[in-house]
């Protein structure tokens, strides 16, 4: 479960967003409001939210300023102007995302699962197994020590995740470790030292679940790059 901080003067804004996020089943615990950027500082310091939906026009201090005292944070804009410099700014100072008002449900579900960087669904053990291979995909996991973590039989936790992602949990967590792949290649890291680094033991099955995903093999992909 993800927490995390509304900081919005205007009340109706801050109930709309908790409200998405509980009738959409998100796996986010709200676990405080704040009404000014003084007080968001004080509760990010105290509550140590991993995400906070932080507003731009804030009596006291704003929300560039709340950003700079407390950079460590993601953070979600959610704004009523929409211009380019406040975006710009924004971006630059780490947001993750920027929401106009009035937030929409549906942008609210794409910035958020954007954020942290996994999708979710309508079942909390599903979500809880996402976000473990979010946290998790370079280590060894295997669908006994999930059942375990999440006190089900390994079959069930099989057929609940295909229900919900309609996929196996080796695919998906495949796939996650191949899309790190190709981020680490991005910046110029080798094809053993990605591999080794997303969870691969053997490079021929990173070959192999590499050119299943991307078309291309990893030495094509990081050669690639170099031409660019």
């Amino acid at each position: 479960m993800i927490k995390a901080l509304i900081a919005d003067d205007e009340k109706a804004v801050a109930t709309i967003i908790e409200h998405f996020i509980n009738t959409e089943n998100m796996p986010i615990e709200i676990i405080g409001r704040a009404e000014n950027g003084a007080e968001a500082v004080r509760l990010i310091k105290k509550e140590n939210p991993q995400l906070v939906f932080l507003d731009i026009q804030m009596p006291v201090m704003n929300g560039f300023e709340v950003m700079q005292a407390q950079p460590n944070v993601k953070y979600i804009i959610i704004t009523a102007f929409e211009s380019f410099d406040y975006a710009q700014k924004a971006l630059r100072l780490g947001a993750s995302d920027i929401l106009l008002k009035p937030v929409e449900k549906s942008q609210l579900l794409q910035a958020v699962s954007r954020t942290v960087g996994w999708s979710f669904t309508a079942n909390d053990t599903v979500n809880g197994i996402l976000e473990y291979i979010s946290e998790h995909f370079a280590e060894k996991i295997s669908l006994d020590d999930l059942a375990n973590m999440f006190y089900a039989t390994p079959s069930h936790i099989a057929r609940l995740f295909r229900k919900y992602m309609d996929t196996t949990i080796i695919k998906y967590l495949n796939k996650v470790r191949i899309e790190k792949a190709c981020l680490l290649m991005d910046e110029g890291h080798s094809v053993k030292e990605t591999a080794e680094s997303v969870g691969y033991e053997s490079l021929n099955n990173f070959y192999r679940y590499f050119e299943q995903q991307v078309g291309m093999t990893p030495a094509s992909y990081s050669n690639k790059n170099r031409e660019k």
